[in-house]
């Protein structure tokens, strides 16, 4: 009897945990996630484990650190250009802009074949200037980041499976900045932000080139092997950042970052939905490709570029300052100043001595008077 009462007593424990397990499981499914706060991003591990891996995304690209390959080909992207019949469906899922891809969308130039599924933006909340995008280079963020979200269609049947699965997500990564021209491109999007105010809200947008939203150099890029940015973080993720960035209008990133709520129409108190970018994680040692040699990196930032501008003015200006007082010593210095100075001052000539008639020089070739001779006279 004693034995069956433990090993009654050991089923009824192992039933509980596994219970346990799937309660736990579909509470990390369903916890409502934030970017700040109680279940902001530094406690996301608390309730999606795999948030506190040690490959995950976004990261801080050093680009002297990056490994230059050479055999990595130019990104090909598959039907980006092709518009199709049916509209695109722009949704507003509480944490960010969503817009749905047609399945015939995909990616070329991997290591397998990749259906697209979804695009979608992350930004901050002033103007760029506190930063917006995940990815990071050399410690300088910029105002936006897009991220064209593929599935490896080759191996798996769809998405849900794919991204639970190591390599089954290969993600595009555009850093975007700001300047005064309008992007045409993006504006297909932000034109139709209004209808989606809410979380839960959607509308249909006419199909554009999605390709536009890409950069022009498509050969140029790091990669790097990584996780999803938001939970639950699966590592699942090849990532593609490129190093030519886009650049949308100021008045463009400013309704980007004003005009969605994170909060249903419903609620009174509803947040807008900005800073929605998850700041850079370890590297932990693993390797970062660069499809071409890191000493023609640029990544100034326009701070960085008024910096190198003034301090060149102030160099210039300096330089002036010190040629003009090297100038203005020697002349100071100049024979024709010092030696006025030093030259022995001319005795006063008498009237007599001025009136007296030169004497032509006579050279005395011996001390005897006698010998003496007059020196030659000029002929008349």
């Amino acid at each position: 009897m004693g034995k069956y009462k433990i090993m009654e007593s050991f089923g009824i424990e192992m039933i509980f945990l596994i219970l346990f397990g799937q309660w736990t499981s579909c509470a990390c499914a369903g916890t409502h996630w934030t970017y700040t706060g109680s279940v902001g991003q530094s406690h996301w591990s608390e309730y999606f484990p795999e948030c506190g891996g040690t490959k995950q995304s976004p990261i801080d690209v050093k680009t002297s650190q990056a490994k230059y390959d050479p055999s990595l080909p130019p990104v090909r992207p598959l039907g980006y250009r092709q518009l199709g019949q049916e509209p695109f469906t722009l949704t507003n899922n509480g944490h960010t802009v969503e817009m749905s891809l047609p399945g015939w969308m995909g990616l070329g130039g991997l290591p397998w074949q990749f259906t697209a599924v979804q695009l979608h933006l992350h930004w901050g909340s002033r103007g760029g200037l506190g930063g917006g995008s995940e990815h990071t280079i050399d410690g300088h963020g910029y105002a936006a980041e897009l991220h064209v979200v593929h599935y490896n269609s080759e191996i798996y049947s769809n998405i849900s499976t794919a991204m639970r699965q190591r390599e089954g997500l290969a993600v595009l990564g555009v850093l975007i900045e700001t300047g005064e021209d309008t992007n045409p491109a993006y504006q297909n999007i932000i034109n139709h932000l209004e209808n989606i105010k809410h979380a839960g809200q959607r509308t249909s947008i006419p199909a554009f080139d999605v390709q536009s939203l890409l950069p022009l150099s498509l050969e140029r890029y790091f990669r790097y092997n990584g996780s999803l940015t938001t939970p639950p973080c699966y590592q699942s993720v090849l990532w593609t950042v490129f190093a030519e960035r886009v650049s949308v209008s100021h008045v463009q990133l400013r309704k980007l970052e004003t005009a969605l709520f994170s909060g249903h129409a419903e609620e009174s108190q509803s947040l807008p939905l900005q800073d929605n970018y998850r700041n850079p994680q370890p590297l932990n040692r693993r390797t970062v490709l660069a499809s071409f040699p890191s000493d023609t990196v640029t990544t100034y930032s326009v701070g960085e570029v008024c910096a190198m501008v003034i301090g060149t003015l102030c160099g210039c200006v300096g330089l002036a300052v010190i040629i003009h007082f090297v100038i203005k010593t020697i002349r100071s210095t100049s024979s024709w100043d010092v030696l006025p100075s030093v030259r022995p001052t001319s005795l006063p000539r008498s009237k007599e001595t001025e009136k007296e008639p030169k004497q032509d020089v006579v050279f005395k070739t011996t001390s005897d008077p006698e010998k003496e001779e007059a020196a030659p006279q000029p002929e008349p």
